[in-house]
């Protein structure tokens, strides 16, 4: 998520509300017991274990999972899943994402947005000029980049003063953005 407290607070369309997020991935067994190591994306780490059903997504196998509980263990998460007992199960989910369904996850404060629920918006700039739509978002570490594909690709920094509106209702995000760059 981010924050901009200045702009349009219109909720995200129901189409994004359907998508599953991925909220991490398992690293590897810990311990000796089918205790797995998560690697969490979430803020804090351990909020991972909030958000279930998990739906685990491992080579080509897919599976739902829930009633997993766990504890922060540095700057991961060790879990114990229901039904696994011993770590040769556990070493072999590693690897595997861990997903829930957007609608598990809390609606999104007052100017913050998940990036799923950006992906797909149109983007123009303020004098009207068509970008494209929001492929994806990713973190430089400074700010959030949005990643525009329209007659071509753009990297737009999500961040004011670049960014000026994001309105869920006519699927649109303003931005101040020349349209030569």
């Amino acid at each position: 998520m981010t924050t901009s407290d200045s702009l349009d607070r219109s909720e995200p369309t129901r189409h994004a509300a359907e998508r599953n997020i991925a909220l991490g991935r398992i690293s590897g067994a810990f311990g000796v017991r089918g205790e797995i190591r998560i690697e969490s994306w979430t803020d804090p780490p351990v909020a991972i274990l909030r958000y279930q059903p998990w739906i685990f997504v491992h080579r080509d196998a897919t599976s739902r999972l829930a009633g997993v509980i766990g504890r922060a263990h540095g700057d991961a998460v060790v879990a114990c899943v229901p039904g696994m007992a011993d770590r040769d199960a556990a070493q072999a989910l590693a690897g595997a994402q861990i997903f829930v369904p957007r609608s598990a996850l809390p609606p999104p404060k007052p100017g913050e947005y998940y990036w799923v629920d950006l992906e797909g918006l149109r983007v123009v700039n303020a004098d009207g000029a068509d970008f494209g739509v929001v492929d994806h978002l990713f973190d430089t570490g400074a700010n959030h980049v949005l990643v525009v594909r329209g007659e071509r690709e753009r990297l737009i920094p999500f961040v004011q003063p670049y960014l000026v509106s994001v309105d869920f209702d006519s699927r649109r995000i303003t931005v101040d953005w020349d349209a030569d760059f």
